[in-house]
Formats: C-alpha cells, structure tokens, sequence
C-alpha cells in the first residue's frame, strides 16, 4: 500500500484555500488556529527588515487583486477632483 499527495506538497498554506467573509466593509479569511499561530511566531521571530518586505508583498498582492477585480471603487480623476474640490476643475 502507498500513499501520494493528492494536493500542494507544500507546508504553506495557499491562500486560495481560505473562505473570505466581509464585515463591516472589510475583508476577512477564515484561517485554522494552528495557521494564525504559525503566523504570529514568524511575525515575532522576524527581522524589522523581513517584517516590512512582507508588509510591502502584501500590499502589491491586494493591488494585483483589485486590479484583477476591475478596480472597484476607482474613479477618474476629474470625478476625484470635484468630490475633493467640489468644483468640475
């Protein structure tokens, strides 16, 4: 008898396979404990130099995400300028 992988042979979990819930406006992933803490350590146990490359990869993530979204939300800049000026210039 064997056994073979029948999914990612990876330990790290993707984040595809995490159930996205919405509240308040903000987006949240249902993760396992056991996910989060592995989380938490690595947070702690890393450098301020790791912690900002990962701050910086998360932010380009959700850009490419809301950009494969259609860019929700977005406006042009003329609408940006009369909601922020309150003028049409």
């Amino acid at each position: 008898m064997s056994a073979e992988p029948t999914g990612p042979t990876s330990d790290v979990p993707r984040t595809d396979e995490y159930e996205v819930i919405h509240l308040g406006g903000e987006a949240a992933a249902i993760v396992p404990l056991d996910d989060l803490r592995r989380l938490k350590a690595l947070e702690r146990a890393a450098t301020p130099e790791a912690l900002e490359e990962a701050e910086a990869a998360a932010a380009f993530a959700a850009l490419d995400e809301w950009e494969a979204a259609g860019r929700p939300g977005a406006v042009s800049h003329e609408e940006f300028m009369t909601e922020i000026l309150g003028t049409d210039k």
